[in-house]
């Protein structure tokens, strides 16, 4: 990466302790615009409470850390309202209308009556859901109401949307065409921020983090992690480096 690139996540020496117990142990690292970061590691290596400082959800004890610009620390507030967040639950109200559910977010976003209403019709046309504004979000498959999940959490055009877990018991067809969705958001410039379980989920990142025992063990291309470490495939890193790991829960 050169002098040129324009970083959305900057993270240095970060760290979150709980009393004794070091959940995050001074990780650092750089996300580019439009770059689709895997973020993995083990249960109780430490990814999700690193996640959480960067949305701003949790004050580090120390270290620093940017996202969309701002400063995860002091200005949390900003962090939450420039970014996109979606969890395996989904975060939908299952008892809303399709379009309702859109309305309610874009508003919480800030978003004018009339840009809501334009990037419904431009949504529900890319997602093919045409036939589905007025149906209530409990009657739609699962598939997708994650896909409208994930349509929900770039609504706003964030600069960034963390996705913990999005494929979650759905079936690999539905995760081959949720990952379509998240190449296009990568090519309009959104950066995807995005942690699974799933190994060959993340053969499809630009570049894959692997957190062991809060910290960062290993950090590049999915090609360059499979030479390093001799494995044909990322499954085989993961195990790996998940034998190291002496803790067992985040």
């Amino acid at each position: 990466m050169n002098e040129n690139v324009q970083y959305v996540i900057e993270v240095e020496g970060l760290t979150k302790r709980f009393g004794d117990f070091t959940a995050v142990d001074h990780i650092s690292f750089s996300v580019h615009s439009g770059e689709i970061f895997g973020f993995l590691g083990a249960n109780g290596a430490g990814k999700t409470t690193a996640m959480r400082m960067l949305c701003g959800l949790s004050k580090p004890t120390s270290g620093t850390g940017t996202v969309a610009g701002f400063d995860i620390t002091t200005q949390s507030e900003l962090v939450k309202r420039h970014i996109g967040y979606m969890s395996q639950k989904f975060s939908l109200y299952e008892d809303l209308k399709v379009w309702e559910n859109l309305r309610l977010f874009g508003g919480i976003y800030g978003m004018k009556d009339r840009d809501i209403a334009c990037k419904s019709d431009e949504m529900f046309r890319e997602l093919g859901f045409e036939a589905e504004r007025d149906t209530l979000v409990k009657s739609l498959p699962l598939g997708w109401k994650q896909k409208l999940a994930f349509s929900v959490s770039i609504f706003h055009e964030p600069k960034v949307v963390f996705l913990d877990e999005p494929t979650g018991g759905v079936d690999p067809v539905t995760r081959r065409q949720f990952w379509e969705l998240i190449y296009r958001a990568a090519d309009r410039g959104i950066t995807v921020f995005v942690t699974t379980h799933y190994m060959d989920e993340a053969e499809y990142c630009d570049r894959v983090s692997i957190m062991v025992d809060g910290k960062i063990e290993a950090l590049d291309t999915p090609r360059i992690l499979r030479m390093q470490y001799r494995a044909e495939t990322m499954d085989e890193v993961f195990r790996q480096l998940a034998r190291k790991a002496k803790r067992q829960s985040d």
